[in-house]
C-alpha cells in the first residue's frame, strides 16, 4: 500500500476558541467583518447543527473541529495561512485536504461538505482507514 491512509480528520475554524475570541467572531460576523465558512457548515447562529453531527457520523473516520488557538503544532504548521481547513491525519503526516474556497462551496450544508471531503480524498489518492484497498 503506497497511498496515504486517512486515520482521522480535523476541521480548523478561522476563529479563536476563547470567550473573547468567540465573542469577537460573533460580533464581527454580524457586522459583516468576519466570516468562517466552516462555522457556517457546523453551526447555526449559536449552536452546533444536528445535521453536522449526522454528517460526521457518516464519515469513514472520526472528525473533530478546533479553533485557531486549539490546534496542535502539526495542525498549526499544516494550516498556516490556510483557514478554515479540513486536515487529514494520515500514516504519512498531516495534510490539508480541503481549503477555504472548497469549504465555501458547501454553502453551509454539512452533507455537501462531506461530499467535498470525500471527493478531495479521492482526488488526492488517499485511502480511508479500515476500507479495502
Amino acid at each position: 500500500m503506497n497511498e496515504p491512509v486517512i486515520e482521522r480528520l480535523t476541521g480548523v475554524y478561522d476563529a479563536n476558541g476563547t470567550l473573547r475570541g468567540e465573542l469577537s467572531y460573533w460580533i464581527g460576523a454580524r457586522l459583516g467583518r468576519r466570516h468562517c465558512a466552516l462555522c457556517d457548515v457546523t453551526h447555526g447562529s449559536v449552536r452546533e447543527k444536528p445535521a453536522w453531527r449526522a454528517a460526521c457520523a457518516g464519515l469513514a473516520v472520526p472528525m473533530t473541529t478546533v479553533h485557531l488557538d486549539e490546534r496542535t503544532p502539526e495542525v498549526a504548521a499544516a494550516t498556516a495561512g490556510t483557514v478554515p481547513a479540513i486536515v487529514a491525519h494520515t500514516n504519512t503526516g498531516v495534510h490539508v485536504l480541503v481549503g477555504p474556497a472548497d469549504i465555501g462551496r458547501a454553502d453551509g450544508d454539512p452533507a455537501r461538505l462531506v461530499e467535498i471531503i470525500e471527493a478531495a480524498a479521492r482526488t488526492a489518492g488517499f485511502a480511508w482507514e479500515g476500507s479495502p484497498t
